[in-house]
């Protein structure tokens, strides 16, 4: 008889994943591929692949250490196609004592699980997930009683009690923060980082064929899979970041390149949020690069804020706020999302790149999410949902406990401020500073309405005036607000009006 059942899910893959906390010999860890995680949203085909991929090479990887792997894959005969079926008949199987997870990152899974215990003949032990700096009563303990809630004091409880960047009680260098320095164009004549790619194996090609059997209609290629999908991928992947792009990572992080879609930035988020690599030993390494002389702390700071506040705190603020968070519209916006999200076909240059690379590599960096599609999601106001499950879908790394703040707080501020302290967002004249993507574009950035001018300006402008209820108050947005109140309400209605007739003429 099986002493535990040892659950460990798609973004589970590391050895010391709570689950597998004191496993020996008679114990059996579970693995199933389930057509519903594939198919909730439709994700590109390079996520399915991704997963997928590693799950099985993590399988191997478990065996190879002498571990009994349950694993059941996609195409086997008799999948229920969930987690609760697939457990259940684990459970018949394998007769175990005792049924022993880690807790799921998404709250769908984890509503699911509650449920286990009423269902499952067997003891149910349900166990934190260990790999992130704050547990979620770690997070609720530093929100509580919180008038606002800002990522900023929460990263630098964060810094102190990890110890990262820090001199005794103080900040390394003197600042928290060093985000002033972090915004500099990409130099024209710069040469652009080779960054590390991995190349399929056979298990990973039998799960490309796989993909493109089951999911043809999903957006995406798979001519252009190269992400890491074992362990040793990952951290060789964290090598090349270390050593070539982190140096430049501080001061070019909002940088956006034509055809270049990685440029200085890491590319470790799969790897983290599967499990690959865990966040204390990226952020140990960068800091190590820094301790070395090897990267400045400018952008050794900006990479562990990315991981030690962001990432940290919009899984808390995902916690604290489910379910209610999904449905959150602040804005109002209710424009459905345009056509040219799945295809990449629109004049706007800007964002018929960074859409054209999500479709090829199922990613894009920060900064184009947040200022290229999540800029004209909000300026067009888009339905907060919808725009969300787009991000959902189509990135590689996207999960929905990091993808749902993001999207809803930093992208379309759909949660009135819970996130950010103002909307992100930006007429043209951003874009044009901080890419090269204006540049033979069918629109003219410097053009502010009329024939040929660059939507964003328009959309900024109407933007701001209807929501003018929702954002007048922010002192973040007084200057452009004392700027549109110094307008005649002609040239206020000539915006308004630009803005109507370029999005009702979108699809």
């Amino acid at each position: 008889m099986v002493k535990a059942l040892r659950i460990v899910l798609g973004d589970q893959l590391s050895r010391d994943i709570s689950a597998l906390d004191g496993i020996e010999a008679g114990d059996v860890v579970l693995m199933m591929e389930v057509a519903e995680e594939t198919t909730y949203v439709g994700h590109h085909k390079q996520k399915l692949v991704l997963f997928l991929a590693a799950m099985r090479h993590f399988a191997e990887e478990l065996r190879d250490k002498g571990h009994e792997v349950d694993y059941i894959r996609l195409t086997d005969a008799g999948n229920t196609g969930d987690f609760t079926g697939e457990v259940k008949r684990a459970v018949a199987r394998h007769k175990p004592d005792q049924l022993v997870g880690t807790e799921p990152g998404e709250w769908r899974v984890a509503r699911a699980m509650e449920g286990w215990d009423k269902v499952l003949d067997v003891e149910v032990e349900i166990r934190p997930d260990t790999r992130f700096f704050a547990s979620h009563q770690r997070f609720a303990d530093w929100a509580r009683g919180r008038k606002s809630w800002r990522m900023e004091h929460f990263y630098r409880e964060m810094r102190r009690e990890t110890g990262l960047l820090m001199q005794g009680d103080e900040p390394a260098g003197g600042d928290w923060n060093y985000d002033g320095d972090n915004r500099k164009p990409w130099p024209r004549r710069k040469p652009v980082p080779h960054r590390r790619r991995f190349r399929p194996d056979d298990i990973t090609r039998e799960v490309i064929d796989l993909v493109a059997d089951r999911f043809p209609d999903n957006i995406g290629g798979l001519d252009h899979f190269d992400w890491p999908v074992t362990r040793h991928e990952a951290l060789a992947a964290l090598r090349d970041f270390i050593e070539t792009a982190l140096p430049g990572f501080g001061d070019y992080q909002d940088a956006m390149k034509t055809g270049a879609p990685f440029l200085n930035h890491s590319l470790l988020s799969p790897a983290l949020n599967l499990g690959l690599l865990s966040p204390r030993e990226v952020c140990a390494r960068a800091e190590q690069a820094w301790q070395d002389g090897h990267a400045p702390l400018n952008a050794v700071e900006g990479f562990i804020r990315q991981i030690l506040g962001w990432r940290e705190y919009v899984r808390g603020v995902y916690w604290a706020k489910m379910p209610g968070y999904a449905a959150a519209d602040a804005l109002d916006a209710d424009r459905p999302l345009p056509a040219f999200y799945w295809t990449g076909k629109t004049d706007m240059a800007c964002l018929a790149h960074v859409i054209g690379d999500t479709i090829d590599h199922a990613y894009s960096h920060h900064i184009q999410r947040l200022m290229i599609t999540g800029n004209f999601a909000l300026l067009a106001g888009i339905r907060p949902r919808e725009i969300e499950r787009w991000y959902l879908e189509v990135y590689a790394d996207a999960l929905e406990w990091v993808e749902m703040p993001n999207t809803l707080g930093m992208a379309v501020f759909a949660d009135g401020g819970l996130m950010a302290s103002k909307p992100y967002a930006a007429s043209g004249s951003y874009i044009s500073k901080m890419s090269d993507f204006c540049t033979g574009c069918s629109y003219d950035v410097k053009k502010k309405t009329g024939e040929g001018a660059c939507p964003f300006n328009a959309l900024y402008w109407a933007f701001l005036d209807r929501n003018r209820k929702h954002l007048k108050g922010n002192p973040r947005l007084a200057m452009p607000y004392r700027t549109l109140d110094g307008w005649d309400a002609d040239r206020r209605e000539g915006y308004a009006a630009a803005a109507r007739h370029f999005l009702d003429g979108l699809d």
